[in-house]
């Protein structure tokens, strides 16, 4: 059978009466649209169904907004949320003519793939990505001309140990993580157990394959469900995937679920740490044995393509003004350009793997703000050139690279990742031909997406007032 027969022998045997057509934004946004399972023809896996392109952030101009949706049958699962029998279908996007479409971020992943197939470098790229999250009870977000500010809670936020039952008409457990203190404790301290094993086995439903889960360091509700590896669409997808399941089944229990790189102040932050390796011909590119970490010179090579473009690579992999509170020293976010094996205050880790298929480098520092399939492309770009150009990135650090100043840093000649977003941004304007010059990125893309980034992120978070700005500078 055809993977679309199989679709629609899937809804068959399911009584599916809708079908869901799903795509993402350049900014990792899941959207979708949804037909009546009667209305769905085998014809629209071929030629496409048509959608508004110019609604899109960043995407068509309106003369020009007609856009496909290109399902990949393989892609279908059964949505364990909706209350009719749904069927999900992940698209790509292609321009009327036919023609994949060059902002489309799964379209650019693939191409991503194919370039270095073409160049005969590997044949398989595999990305194995840990997105943390925490979970709150509420929050509450005022943006006002006259009044900036938040409120996030949780029963588990240590500063709810104050909490007077007498006032709040309730009761104080009293068992919390305590601030940077939330890694691995048991019940009754680590409250969300049964919730991520509810995720545990919705994920298994959608076709996810997991393995540990567990609290992370924060308070208040930080937790991690490590996910199987996959190639780079298929590990993009399942991102996408993970997103929507962990923060529905936290809806479906009356809490708040979020990705947000640094929700809290003065503890750990949310991070995205892909794993990654490169195969060709069924052999791991990245293993040699007896090497320092197993890992070989073409893994050092991709290791220091990264580090020559870490700005325009955190671009991507750091999007967002909120990435770089979390890079800040002292809460276990690495912006170190440096490898280690097993050290985790590099930003380049070398996990423990006894064999070829466990070989592999983690980059510690990318958040889930990202779109997955840009960042995994860019990742996967940046180190294709330094295997091509053959890029050094210097000797490893076993040291607790957290212990050097930026001073301290810059005499050894180890890079850092950028301290801001503008930053970054930079960094992509003056460095992309690396992205450009394969095709894989057009000059329009890059241009337009950082002229976005500077109007609607960067320059409305700049102009704003802080609220410690007050306790700073009102009695100034």
């Amino acid at each position: 059978m055809s993977a679309v027969d199989k679709f629609f022998q899937l809804c068959k045997d399911n009584d599916v009466e809708f079908v869901d057509f799903r795509f993402t934004d350049i900014f990792g946004r899941w959207h979708h649209v949804a037909y009546n399972f009667n209305a769905v023809e085998a014809s629209m896996f071929e030629n496409g169904i048509p959608f508004d392109g110019s609604s899109i952030r960043m995407w068509k101009t309106i003369d020009q907004s007609d856009t496909l949706l290109m399902p990949d049958a393989e892609s279908v699962f059964l949505d364990p949320f909706t209350a009719d029998p749904t069927a999900v279908v992940i698209c790509s996007v292609h321009d009327v003519d036919g023609t994949p479409y060059n902002k489309d971020p799964r379209t650019i992943a693939k191409k991503a793939l194919e370039y270095v197939e073409k160049e005969g470098i590997a044949d398989a790229a595999y990305f194995g990505p840990e997105n943390e999250f925490f979970i709150f009870d509420h929050i509450h977000v005022i943006d006002e001309m006259n009044a900036q500010g938040y409120e996030i809670d949780s029963e588990e936020g240590a500063w709810n140990m104050k909490k007077d039952p007498r006032d709040e008409g309730g009761y104080n457990i009293g068992h919390r993580p305590q601030p940077k203190e939330g890694y691995f404790p048991v019940p009754p301290v680590d409250s969300q157990m049964d919730i991520r094993a509810e995720m545990v086995k919705v994920l298994e439903e959608v076709g996810i394959e997991t393995f540990v889960v567990h609290h992370e360091v924060g308070t208040a509700g930080q937790g991690e469900i490590g996910v199987k590896f996959g190639t780079i669409i298929s590990a993009a997808d399942n991102v996408q995937k993970y997103k929507y399941v962990c923060k529905n089944v936290a809806h479906l229990n009356g809490k708040t679920l979020t990705f947000m790189p640094k929700p809290l102040y003065n503890d750990n932050g949310n991070g995205m740490h892909p794993h990654m390796s490169l195969w060709k011909d069924g052999k791991n590119l990245f293993f040699k044995e007896g090497e320092y970490g197993n890992i070989s010179e073409t893994a050092k090579y991709f290791i220091g393509g990264i580090i020559e473009h870490s700005a325009a690579v955190a671009a991507f992999t750091n999007p967002s003004t909120n990435s770089y509170k979390r890079l800040m020293p002292g809460f276990e976010a690495p912006s170190v350009l440096a490898y280690s094996a097993r050290n985790r205050s590099a930003c380049f880790r070398i996990p423990f793997g006894a064999g070829e298929k466990s070989v592999r480098v983690e980059f510690r520092s990318p958040d889930s703000t990202a779109c997955p399939y840009l960042a995994f492309a860019v990742m996967m770009l940046a180190g294709i050139d330094g295997i091509k150009r053959k890029l050094d990135p210097g000797a490893p650090r076993d040291e607790d690279l957290f212990e050097y100043t930026l001073e301290e840093l810059r005499d050894k000649g180890i890079k850092t990742m950028p301290a801001t977003l503008r930053e970054a941004l930079e960094g992509l304007k003056n460095d992309h031909a690396f992205l450009t010059e394969t095709g894989i990125f057009t000059e329009e893309f890059i241009q337009e997406y950082i002229d976005w980034k500077y109007e609607v992120e960067v320059n409305p978070v700049e102009g704003r007032p802080h609220p410690y700005e007050f306790n700073l500078y009102y009695s100034c």
